[in-house]
């Protein structure tokens, strides 16, 4: 798999080439932890999943080192903490938890590591130290702050100049800057606000010193990849490569840079400030966790993609399909074993080829779904033949290739009954037999009634050639 990735810094596809093919290294911007996250900060986690899942691939699970900080130290997490009258460890501790839940049944894999402003603080006060002794930062009124004229090439990833793009965004007025531009390494903390001591005075660290400290820190630069939402180009990571930079005096602070596009609603980007939002947390409550990462991946890492109830259907709907061909093929394969070896191995690969692919073309998650259901048609039509050693190579190319982009896992007959207790399920499946038999006889007043029978318990059935599945209806389709 040849991989090829579109850098923003380049402003170009490049093919992925790590400095050490033994260690690549990949960091991602994570979640403030002083809320419940919602829907827009999930795709970031999904769609570096995904890089993550396929570097796993090429280079070896081993070699792959992925870092996604946690940020917990705040206003938002302190202006919380101090409502509830607690440490804002027990609001960081709390809203963590959560996240690691959500993210979880969205079916991400947990990264290598997963580092905290708070553990980082002497490494943030040491990197800020080094800045200040080489003419980059400078220390006033208990703040420590970065010189943004001491860096040639700031402004480079975002392609504006410095005065666009002070122009262009909230840039906080102060005496003590030398520059407008200039920010925070280091502030004083307000009362009643945790605060750290340091040589500028007791305070803490600003947002963007905290993921150059981790970087450093954890990884050790300069990183393979450094990922994250269009929203932190600028200003974050435009800082993160100033400072790190010129801590280090190096070239280079990230080989690659990703970033996704905007999760809107109604055309507008969804964020807690807005109140435009929606939550994994009550999604998943009636949605599964796999459908919602369908959703997330139906379009391009880079493109916008528009959140709707329809957008979840369509999810659901499309794995419904995947998973009623595993599940005939799990009938008709049934007692037939094919012993797993290299040679076997090797056909279903070249079968899933052409999902690799789409994989290894900067991530085109919507083609690589396209491929899935190019793997399931093949798989059906060996079932409908009767050749059962081709639809076995064809289902072990559908699951290699559904594991990759983390599709697939569930048994089909859990993913389609999930929720159901035994007795529920034996009489929907009575429902169906009844169903079946009225249908046969062209009873349709019997099987009319059933179906009345069959929507009152929410029942979705789906007909397909080795007889009727059923599934709970979302709530999006009631």
């Amino acid at each position: 798999m040849n991989l090829v990735l579109q850098d923003t810094m380049a402003r170009e596809k490049r093919p992925f080439v790590p400095a050490d093919p033994q260690r690549v290294t990949m960091y991602v911007c994570g979640p403030t932890v002083y809320n419940y996250v919602h829907i827009g900060n999930a795709r970031p986690v999904v769609v570096f999943d995904v890089l993550f899942r396929v570097l796993r691939r090429i280079y070896g699970a081993e070699a792959v080192v992925y870092a996604r900080n946690i940020t917990d130290v705040d206003d938002k997490i302190n202006a919380k903490a101090a409502a509830e009258g607690v440490d804002i460890s027990v609001v960081t501790e709390r809203y963590a938890a959560a996240y690691h839940e959500d993210m979880a049944a969205l079916g991400a894999l947990p990264p290598t590591l997963e580092p905290r402003a708070t553990a980082h603080i002497e490494a943030m006060q040491a990197m800020i130290a080094r800045l200040i002794e080489g003419g980059s930062a400078y220390a006033a009124e208990g703040h420590a702050l970065f010189d943004t004229q001491s860096f040639p090439d700031y402004g480079a990833l975002s392609g504006r100049d410095l005065d666009d793009m002070i122009a262009g965004a909230r840039v906080e007025v102060a005496p003590y800057k030398r520059h407008p531009a200039d920010f925070v390494l280091w502030k004083p903390s307000k009362p009643g606000e945790p605060e750290w001591p340091s040589p500028w005075g007791p305070g803490r660290p600003g947002w963007h010193i905290e993921c150059s400290a981790m970087v450093e820190k954890t990884l050790g630069a300069p990183i393979d990849i450094h990922g994250g939402g269009l929203d932190l180009i600028f200003p974050h990571h435009e800082n993160e490569i100033a400072q790190s930079r010129c801590a280090d005096h190096a070239p280079v602070y990230a080989r690659y840079w990703l970033h996704n596009g905007f999760l809107d609603m109604a055309g507008e980007k969804m964020s807690k400030s807005l109140g435009n939002v929606v939550l994994p947390r009550e999604l998943l409550k009636t949605t599964p966790g796999e459908a919602i990462r369908w959703a997330l991946l139906s379009a391009h890492y880079r493109a916008p993609l528009d959140w709707t109830a329809e957008l979840i259907v369509q999810a659901r709907q499309s794995l419904d399909r995947l998973y009623q061909v595993l599940q005939d093929a799990g009938r008709e394969l049934a007692g037939y074993d094919v012993r797993s070896n290299p040679v076997i191995e090797r056909a279903a690969a070249e079968l899933a080829a052409p999902f690799d692919a789409a994989l290894a073309n900067d991530l085109n998650t919507p083609q690589a779904q396209s491929e899935l259901f190019q793997l399931a048609q093949g798989l059906r039509a060996a079932l409908t033949a009767g050749d059962k050693e081709a639809a076995w190579l064809r289902r072990a190319a559908l699951l290699r290739a559904g594991e990759l982009i983390g599709f697939l896992q569930a048994d089909p007959g859990s993913w389609f009954e999930g929720g159901a207790d035994e007795a529920l399920k034996a009489r929907i499946d009575d429902l169906l037999t009844r169903r079946l038999a009225a249908r046969q006889a062209k009873d349709w007043p019997a099987a009319d009634a059933i179906r009345d029978e069959l929507n009152a318990l929410n029942v979705v059935v789906m007909d397909g050639p080795q007889g009727a599945t059923w599934r709970f209806r979302e709530s999006a389709e009631a």
